[in-house]
């Protein structure tokens, strides 16, 4: 950990800062963080078209991986961010963690709108999949908002996500 940083805690969120999104990890130990990415290289979704906030914008599979953090925050700047903790209980740590472990490797329907890996990282956390920065894209745009996301790499090299 970089000076001045805080050292993640068991089961902390960590929000990564992109050049235009924020990707979710969530801290599970020894250096480790476990996170959900889709390889698809550009999302973009239309506000103007009859497309509904709640409607599957564009879905693909997506991976859960494990990965030391560096590996996975590079270069961007980075926080942790357990605000939901404010509005829901978070689950113990190591129930979390637990959980985390046991879906690495496994595929699951990304969604953009519906399931990304902010969803992922805050129901692992809190039992409650949300996605504030796609909230705030949706209630705060108008026309055309496109995400030209390398999907959701893991490094600013690698896989990323949103």
């Amino acid at each position: 950990v970089a000076p001045g940083e805080q050292e993640p805690e068991l089961g902390d969120l960590i929000e990564i800062f992109r050049d235009n999104y924020e990707h979710w990890a969530v801290y599970v130990g020894a250096g480790f963080v476990v996170h959900f990415f889709s390889d698809h290289k550009q999302y973009v979704f239309r506000l103007d078209s009859g497309v509904s906030s709640g409607a599957s914008v564009h879905a693909a599979n997506g991976t859960v991986r494990k990965e030391k953090i560096w590996d996975v925050v590079g270069k961007d700047d980075w926080k942790i961010n357990n605000s939901m903790d404010r509005q829901y209980k978070p689950r113990p740590a190591n129930v979390i963690v637990e959980d985390a472990k046991a879906m690495v490797g496994k595929e699951l329907r990304y969604d953009l709108v519906e399931y990304n890996c902010e969803h992922f990282v805050k129901e692992l956390r809190c039992g409650v999949a949300e996605s504030l920065q796609v909230a705030l894209r949706v209630m705060g745009g108008a026309g055309v908002i496109a995400l030209a996301v390398r999907g959701c790499l893991a490094s600013r090299n690698g896989p990323s996500s949103f």
